[in-house]
């Protein structure tokens, strides 16, 4: 599933039409059709239904759905925001399919009568604004939006929730809170912003025919989702050992601080490392023991020098503490450029004097970092990288330092050192507690990069 802006879905869409000989038309009857067998499951018979149509490619979805659920006994009026003159083009076809199957169509333009017309209306469907929204909002349509956020009314809106900007770099006007979104073709970044993510609501992406050659006219970003977990974890042969599937080192745990490095190393063993070694200090070592029992253990108490010989993957920072000789372990797995490393929480505080280190790497370094450690790194405030474009944020941090990104949060986004980008979708509250760890046993972009 590939993530795209508004004027990538606008190439997808040309390429469809004029390499792939879809029709516009059929494209649009495609969205309509099946948004409408969605609502047909989600929705009893009984529910009474506006349809709230605009100008441009959403309305005519609206047009589209108002003909299959009217067909199927929904009882559905359907409401024109716009004048006439502004529904053209496919969208003005599939109105006069409407029409021919004596469908009324009431123009609506006014926020007074638009209230009215809303009285015991059980479902709104929102197919008023599409993908092309930048700025703000102009009345009427600003005021109708406040109305029918107000409603008691479940909301589905069709492709976006209209008002929401779907690329990242543009504020919120006013736009509509769906309950659901049925997303046409491919989701639009602003599904996975923290801002903006909430007026989708629940959402489901819904196929319309595209080609798939469409889109290798448009930069590549997309979702990391099970399979691409389930075909990323290494393969057991029969007669496999131990030995056969990679030696890790996990560095880190300063005293009373155990939690986060044994989290890591179990989950570096549940995700098919053969060989795992903890590196902590001492008295840490019969608690993680207890809680990870297949690992073995180093202790750093006395070591002032880490040799990472006959390691395939290190990750290092987990509660290792930010005093002086956590700062040198770092400097000195950063300096054996040989092994890949991933550097996490207290890895990433020391990480901020050591970054003119990353690029002399011969291996990748993976960096793991939350909103909080990416202002860290950047020299900014919290608040600040919240508003950053965080797809732009994290490409360029990852070029211009060539390592492999991963920001987390509810929507995690991963960036190669080449741009390449994909989004974990599987965030949720539950990861919201000190000592959590993610572990990527293969990165998404095929580099085997730790045990």
């Amino acid at each position: 599933m590939y993530i795209v802006t508004a004027e990538d879905m606008y190439e997808i869409d040309r390429f469809a039409i004029d390499q792939g000989g879809i029709d516009g038309t059929i494209l649009m009857e495609n969205a309509g059709q099946a948004i409408a067998k969605e609502m047909m499951v989600a929705e009893e018979k009984s529910c009474h239904m506006a349809i709230l149509v605009g100008s441009g490619n959403n309305g005519g979805d609206g047009f589209v759905i108002a003909r299959y659920l009217k067909n199927e006994g929904y009882p559905v009026k359907v409401l024109q925001l716009v004048p006439n003159e502004k529904i053209k083009g496919d969208a003005a076809y599939h109105k006069q399919l409407l029409i021919h199957q004596k469908v009324p169509i009431q123009e609506v333009l006014t926020t007074d009568k638009l209230l009215e017309c809303l009285v015991n209306v059980d479902i709104v469907i929102d197919a008023i604004l599409g993908i092309g929204v930048t700025g703000e909002i102009r009345e009427p349509l600003r005021g109708m939006i406040s109305i029918i956020n107000e409603q008691n009314a479940r909301i589905y809106s069709v492709d976006i929730p209209s008002g929401l900007p779907a690329n990242e770099n543009h504020t919120i006007d006013i736009a509509i809170k769906a309950d659901r979104t049925y997303i046409v073709e491919a989701p639009k970044q602003s599904l996975f912003l923290e801002n903006t993510a909430p007026y989708y609501g629940e959402w489901k992406v819904i196929p319309i025919g595209i080609p798939i050659e469409a889109y290798g006219m448009i930069p590549k970003v997309r979702s990391w989702n099970l399979k691409d977990v389930k075909v990323s974890f290494p393969k057991r042969a029969t007669f496999s050992h131990k030995g056969s599937h990679g030696k890790g080192l996990v560095i880190g745990g300063q005293e009373l601080m155990p939690g986060s490095v044994a989290l890591s190393s179990r989950a570096a063993l549940k995700a098919g490392a053969g060989l795992v070694t903890v590196a902590t200090m001492e008295r840490n070592i019969p608690v993680i023991a207890n809680y990870c029992m297949e690992a073995m253990y180093q202790n750093l108490s006395n070591i002032g020098h880490i040799d990472l010989a006959g390691f395939d993957g290190v990750a290092i920072g987990m509660g290792m503490g930010r005093n002086r000789t956590a700062k040198t372990f770092v400097e000195d797995v950063l300096a054996q450029e040989d092994v890949p490393v991933i550097i996490d929480a207290d890895g990433l505080y020391h990480l901020k004097e050591l970054l003119g280190m990353l690029q002399e790497r011969r291996s990748p370094t993976i960096l793991t970092p939350h909103y909080g450690e990416m202002a860290m790194l950047t020299n900014q405030e919290i608040e600040t990288i919240k508003k950053a474009p965080p797809f732009t944020m994290a490409k360029e941090f990852a070029q211009e330092h060539q390592v492999y990104l991963i920001l987390k949060g509810k929507y995690t986004i991963i960036t190669a050192p080449d741009g390449t980008q994909m989004v974990n979708a599987t965030g949720n509250a539950g990861l919201a507690k000190g000592g959590n760890w993610r572990c990527f046993i293969r990165n998404p972009f095929s580099l085997h990069y730790a045990a």
